[in-house]
C-alpha cells in the first residue's frame, strides 16, 4: 500500500456481518484549504458506522483524509463528500460523519451528516 495521499478507500470483509456493531474513528488532524482565501482550515472528524459486508481499512482512511490537505473545500461540501465516499465503497447499514471545524474569525462550525442503508441480515 502507498504512503502518499490517495482518494482510494480500501475495504476488507466484515468479520461479523450477521451482527450490528459500531465502528468509530476519531480523526483529529484533518486539514484542507479555505476555497475563498487559500488559508488552511482544520477539523476533527468523527466517523461512526455500522458495517454490512465491508469495513474501511484504517491506513487507506488516513491517506484519504490526507488527500484533502491541498484542496479548497467548504466545510459542508467536504463533510458530505467524506460520507458519500464511505457509503460508496462500504454500503454500510448506517454511518454518521461529524466535522468539528476549528475556530476561524471567531466562529466554530460543526457539520453532521448521516446515511441509513439497508436493514441487517439475520441468520435464522
Amino acid at each position: 500500500m502507498t504512503t502518499k495521499p490517495s482518494k482510494q478507500l480500501e475495504t476488507f470483509p466484515n468479520p461479523a456481518p450477521a451482527r450490528d456493531y459500531e465502528i468509530a474513528f476519531d480523526c483529529p488532524e484533518f486539514t484542507c484549504l479555505c476555497p475563498l482565501t487559500g488559508q488552511p482550515d482544520f477539523a476533527r472528524f468523527t466517523i461512526r458506522y455500522v458495517p454490512d459486508t465491508l469495513c474501511v481499512e484504517l491506513k487507506s482512511l488516513k491517506l484519504y483524509l490526507w488527500s484533502y490537505r491541498n484542496e479548497g473545500a467548504f466545510h459542508e461540501a467536504v463533510t458530505n463528500k467524506i460520507l458519500d465516499d464511505i457509503v460508496k465503497v462500504t454500503r454500510p447499514r448506517k454511518v454518521q460523519v461529524e466535522g468539528d471545524w476549528f475556530i476561524r474569525g471567531g466562529i466554530s462550525t460543526k457539520v453532521t451528516v448521516s446515511y441509513e442503508g439497508k436493514k441487517p441480515r439475520r441468520k435464522e
